[in-house]
């Protein structure tokens, strides 16, 4: 895996001012748009997976883009359902130890327990949010690889890939924040800094996730020895 490459295969293209411009202004729509370039940079997913080219993709299929960033909303949402319901779960015990709910005795015995249920509903939320920066990645890449949206539920194949190439995938989580730090840069500039960044990140994430999908795919067709 090429980890500089993901930050530097984007300003080989000609077009690349234009296509980030393009993937910044789509980030303004309002509810979808961040969908929306999720999709577009899991195109570039696909062509990494796929070695085509041009690698940074452009805006013409605009409504394919849209497609699989909602696709992408229900992969995460179906992923990060634990945490969803746990917290929910940790809301509700919340409100029922609440004084003017059971009486001020028996708030006060339930508040100790909230208080542990609280700290270790935190460190799942750590661990798990930990593997859902391993195996999302994964995930997604499967489901543009294959363009079904239920490949990303083979959890088997899903977690056999992460397992394959663990470095791999810490070095996509790592890229990842990495990413997100550049994109948090363009604050120097303003809200349009900001977005101009968070398009590259994006595009960038993108990458990674298709240079880490090809090297898993490559370690799982391997012949044990």
């Amino acid at each position: 895996m090429n980890f500089a490459r993901s930050f530097s295969y984007v300003f080989e293209d000609k077009e690349w001012v234009t296509k980030l411009l393009i993937a910044a202004v789509v980030f303004l729509i309002p509810i979808i748009g961040h969908l929306i370039v999720l999709g577009w940079a899991l195109e570039i997913t696909r062509r990494v997976i796929q070695g085509e080219e041009p690698v940074l993709a452009g805006w013409s299929d605009f409504g394919g883009h849209v497609v699989r960033g909602l696709k992408a909303f229900v992969v995460g949402l179906v992923y990060a359902l634990p945490l969803l319901i746990l917290g929910f779960c940790n809301a509700l015990f919340s409100m029922v130890a609440n004084p003017e709910v059971v009486g001020a005795d028996t708030a006060q015995a339930l508040g100790a327990l909230a208080s542990m249920v609280a700290i270790i509903v935190s460190c799942f939320n750590i661990i798990y949010g930990l593997f859902m920066g391993l195996v999302l990645p994964a995930a997604y890449a499967q489901m543009v690889a294959t363009g079904e949206l239920g490949a990303a539920f083979r959890f088997g194949e899903v977690f056999g890939l992460v397992k394959a190439n663990q470095g791999t995938y810490f070095l996509v989580l790592v890229g990842t924040i990495l990413a997100y730090i550049i994109a948090g840069l363009g604050i120097i500039a303003c809200v349009v800094g900001v977005l101009f960044t968070a398009a590259y990140a994006n595009a960038v994430i993108g990458h990674l996730y298709g240079q880490a999908y090809r090297a898993a795919q490559g370690s799982v067709a391997a012949p044990a020895v």
